[in-house]
């Protein structure tokens, strides 16, 4: 397994990436991390899960995903990946993405456990992580940095892999293309998040404004954000 692989990358969203390499379909879905819940509903509607139960840590958007009603097949549940509170072998699917190298070092080895255990035999696990490289992560690490919590979640996926809990089916390497209309979009999505105070001064401040600008056109700003999935098999 590799942490990049810059000969293996083509152009795609999450979206196909997931419709291409999970059965999804009726399938019974745990969901860690989901934010916003935008992927909730794109699994629900267009892929077509069958249940999907949709956890987050951040209790400011939790109570707002908790006042989501029309998605009859999606159940909203406050907590995270090292403390899962489901059954043993309830689940077909595990889908985190860009979320395990939010869990707390020390604790990643227990969420990859507890993904472990509350999958069926067989069942699959699909950690999309964002790699470390391109113009976004330029960007983006003048405030929030995450190089080392995204190899420390590499890093645990391979030390599963290594004591037989998972079998890696494969590895997909993908650029995910992300627009923003201007720099205020740009700032609502990543620096204005409830789960992470990013503590951005003045002058910090103009630099990512800078930064960002000059990626923009006119029409906006346009990056392709390089991503890796471990998808994993439940031994």
């Amino acid at each position: 397994m590799k942490i990049d692989d810059v000969k293996s990358y083509r152009t795609a969203t999450e979206l196909d990436v997931m419709r291409q390499n999970l059965p999804l379909e009726g399938a019974r879905v745990l969901e860690l991390g989901c934010g916003a819940a935008r992927m909730t509903r794109q699994l629900a509607r267009e892929l077509r899960a069958g249940y999907i139960i949709a956890t987050e840590v951040d209790q400011i958007q939790h109570r707002k995903n908790l006042q989501i009603d029309d998605l009859d097949n999606v159940e909203f549940v406050l907590g995270g990946a090292q403390a899962i509170d489901l059954p043993a072998d309830s689940i077909d699917l595990v889908i985190m993405l860009k979320s395990l190298h939010h869990v707390p070092t020390e604790l990643m080895d227990r969420a990859l456990a507890e993904i472990h255990r509350v999958l069926k035999p067989g069942g699959l696990a699909y950690l999309s992580e964002p790699v470390y490289r391109g113009d976004f992560n330029e960007i983006m690490k003048l405030f929030h940095d995450e190089k080392a919590v995204r190899e420390a979640a590499f890093n645990a996926v391979l030390r599963a892999v290594a004591n037989g809990s998972f079998e890696a089916v494969r590895q997909i390497f993908f650029d995910a293309p992300a627009h923003f209309r201007d720099f205020s979009d740009f700032e609502n999505q990543t620096l204005k998040v409830t789960h992470t105070d990013h503590r951005i001064d003045t002058e910090l401040h103009r630099r990512i404004q800078a930064a960002f600008q000059r990626c923009a056109t006119p029409e906006g700003a346009e990056f392709l954000k390089p991503m890796r999935v471990d998808l994993l098999k439940k031994i």
